[in-house]
């Protein structure tokens, strides 16, 4: 870029740490959803624990096809080095210091600047906005999060900056919570031009295994649109003597944020292989996490040995858009990853759940972002154990109602942030906390918040009491010294 010294008008900054935030926001440029701006810079932010080690964005596979949109890329980690994107964030009387460097460092000049960044309420997204404090500020969603509640509280001056949000049409019919104590309004990013970036990308991925029964290469004819895709046991267009076709099973690395162990994730990987086998699939790709351990892979392949199923572990790091696209998959299984909502509402490829129940006991505290997500998946996809529902492709819950239990779910994880759902949260909670919906709620958070489900007045002091809990230990205790006293005699 050459360096300006006078005013040269608006410089948009797009912050992205994912290819599928790229993708987001390029099919957003070419919807003309951003207004024309002198230059528009691509900021990139390599989040993996190690980046190092990582690919950055601008080195996926397919990055290519989106470079020239963008006058510029940009390197956030580079701007901040030895610091993490994800930890660091400036003091506050180092701010102007960092804007003056940063305008040197990008020759940004005196241009005004606006942003569009994701994830506004942590870094980086939190310490690029705090920097350019006078900069208005567009934020886009390329996930589940987007429909719950914004995960803490933002500092006004940052919130108010905020124009809109900009979100793909994951649950149509679904309005986005994140951000709307702001006023901020949702903006849907167009599927069918999403769609066709996913396609360029597809185009340019490289080569990828090939999977027996299926044209799993470079070159192959690009998967049927959303809604057309076939169904679990009905074979589409896949290989003779395949008539389920291959199934694709989802990796997410969820010890990796302490909700599960490597042994139960494990567990998890292997069950969603059963699942697949019981159902008549025998062939499976397993898609891990890019930063999730190569020892997952080999479990998976010592369980498919025993099933007798032919399976292919993916080691490229591509979007599983792409896969959809290359592979045709007849299944697409996951815990909560949001390609499954892609899968299903933007390709019309049959997928399943499992999982979401123990993730739903077991995310602490209950205002954990993740319990949204969950939410999402455990209510409108069908169980991988369920084979009736899972060939129907059955949606447990509508999603008006739907709408009506993220309120409530949303009230009860940030109840200060937006008091004025309580009323609809009370209101849902008295007609419809049942044996299904009681899953997602905690009888102690419903008590702290005085919501219907709660404990009883009278026995609210119970888990509070120091003594009570002693006195229950011991009763524990006691009763399991006497059964294995009894199993032994």
């Amino acid at each position: 870029m050459t360096t300006h010294t006078t005013k040269r008008g608006t410089t948009r900054i797009l912050l992205a740490s994912t290819l599928y935030g790229a993708a987001t926001l390029a099919a957003a440029m070419d919807a003309g959803r951003f207004t024309p701006a002198d230059r528009t810079l691509l900021l990139i932010a390599n989040n993996a624990a190690t980046p190092e080690t990582t690919p950055a964005v601008d080195e996926m596979p397919g990055f290519e096809q989106l470079r020239d949109r963008f006058d510029g890329i940009l390197s956030w980690n580079e701007a901040i080095s030895p610091f993490h994107p994800g930890s660091w964030s400036p003091r506050t009387d180092d701010i102007p210091l960092w804007e003056r460097y940063l305008r040197l460092t990008w020759d940004l000049g005196d241009d005004s600047i606006e942003l569009a960044v994701e994830s506004i309420q942590v870094n980086p997204a939190m310490a690029v906005a705090q920097i350019f404090a006078g900069a208005p500020v567009d934020v886009y969603a390329d996930g589940l999060m987007s429909y719950g509640p914004t995960r803490n509280k933002i500092d006004p001056l940052i919130g108010t900056r905020v124009r809109r949000l900009l979100h793909l049409d994951l649950v149509p019919g679904l309005k986005p919570l994140l951000l709307t104590e702001f006023g901020v309004g949702p903006e849907v990013v167009p599927t069918e031009v999403f769609l066709k970036v996913l396609a360029d990308l597809c185009d340019a991925a490289g080569d990828l295994p090939r999977l027996p029964g299926t044209a799993f290469s470079r070159g192959m004819t690009p998967g049927p649109p959303a809604g057309q895709a076939g169904r679990p046991g009905t074979g589409g267009e896949h290989g003779a003597g395949n008539p389920y076709g291959p199934a694709l099973l989802l990796g997410q690395y969820l010890s990796a944020l302490g909700i599960l162990t490597a042994d139960e994730e494990e567990d998890l990987h292997v069950r969603m292989m059963r699942g697949a086998a019981q159902l008549g699939h025998k062939h499976v790709v397993f898609k891990p996490h890019p930063t999730a351990p190569a020892r997952w892979s080999r479990v998976l392949e010592k369980e498919a040995q025993r099933l007798g199923v032919e399976l292919t572990v993916l080691e490229t790091p591509v979007l599983a858009e792409v896969l959809y696209q290359r592979m045709r998959p007849v299944l697409v299984v996951g815990c909560f990853s949001t390609a499954l909502l892609t899968a299903s509402a933007l390709y019309g490829i049959p997928v399943a759940r499992i999982g979401t129940s123990t993730l739903l006991d077991r995310l602490t505290p209950y205002q954990n972002s993740n319990r949204v997500p969950v939410t999402i998946v455990d209510a409108l996809l069908p169980d991988l154990a369920d084979r009736t529902a899972v060939e129907a492709q059955e949606q447990p819950l509508p999603v008006g109602e739907l709408d009506e239990l993220l309120r409530a779910v949303g009230y009860a994880m940030q109840a200060k942030i937006y008091p004025e759902l309580r009323r609809p949260a009370e209101r849902y909670l008295a007609a419809r906390l049942d044996a299904r919906t009681w899953r997602y709620f905690k009888r102690r958070r419903l008590t702290s918040l005085a919501l219907p489900g709660a404990i009883p007045s009278q026995f609210a002091f119970i888990p509070r009491n120091a003594t009570v809990r002693r006195v229950a230990k011991r009763a524990r205790s006691l009763k399991r010294s006497a059964l294995k006293r009894a199993a032994l005699g």
